[in-house]
């Protein structure tokens, strides 16, 4: 039997048993390799390890439960997690919310959005009052809207503006006096933040190097340009 299809038997495994949240020795065992070189192997093929590819699969079962109005309660049950605070730390761990603030959707939060083109097309912008949320390239404004509202489905999202908006608006038309003054209100894991950071520290025009943003986190095992070396680092927005 080839690697890949070993790799695809076990992503096969998880996916059928991730309700029984298996250990790396249970899935090791199903593809007939020790859990050492398993995990070496589902690494190196994946991107991810074993244990983390089974977060993403409980965290994405997680989402849809509470899309259906179940409870936490319900929720931690049905997707084979132990208890509420397990469910708790799965969301904060890789979402940086807590599994409530998801399920309200951005409850009762004001966010302020307007289109306003610039340097790179035309923009939605999207901003909480204690920072930016959203910022959309747009070739369709009403989609953009659309896609504004799937993010925070129960805010209160009306149109408008607010300094941070006003401080977008002028980096995007060339005034790059104050990127200082841009305030974020992002949700992310540490290691998303942290690399956000590093590169929103990135002087105009000066091109930088895996291994330059990997300095800047402090974080030496990222330092090689492979993609798989990587966790994937969604836009905040």
């Amino acid at each position: 039997m080839s690697n890949y299809q070993r790799i695809a038997n076990a992503i096969k495994y998880i996916n059928d048993h991730s309700t029984e949240q298996p250990g790396l020795e249970d899935v090791a065992d199903a593809v007939h390799l020790s859990p050492y070189h398993f995990h070496r192997l589902f690494k190196e093929w994946g991107g991810v390890t074993p244990k983390e590819f089974l977060q993403y699969i409980s965290l994405s079962q997680a989402k849809k439960l509470l899309d259906d109005n179940q409870t936490l309660e319900e929720t931690a049950f049905q997707t084979g997690l132990s208890s509420t605070s397990r469910l708790h730390d799965l969301f904060v761990n890789i979402e940086g919310m807590t599994p409530g603030e998801f399920k309200n959707g951005g409850k009762a939060l004001p966010i302020r959005y307007c289109f306003s083109d610039g340097l790179f097309g035309d923009m939605l912008i999207a901003s909480t009052g204690k920072g930016v949320c959203n910022l959309l390239f747009v070739d369709d404004k009403d989609r953009a809207l659309a896609e504004l509202k799937r993010a925070w489905p129960e805010a209160d999202i009306a149109e408008g503006q607010d300094t941070h908006i006003d401080h977008v608006k002028k980096l995007f038309n060339t005034d790059w006096n104050h990127p200082d003054k841009i305030k974020l209100h992002i949700r992310g894991t540490d290691f998303q933040l942290k690399v956000w950071e590093a590169l929103l520290k990135i002087p105009p025009c000066k091109p930088v190097s895996y291994s330059d943003v990997a300095d800047a986190i402090n974080n030496p095992k990222l330092r090689a340009p492979s993609v798989r070396h990587w966790p994937e680092i969604r836009s905040p927005f």
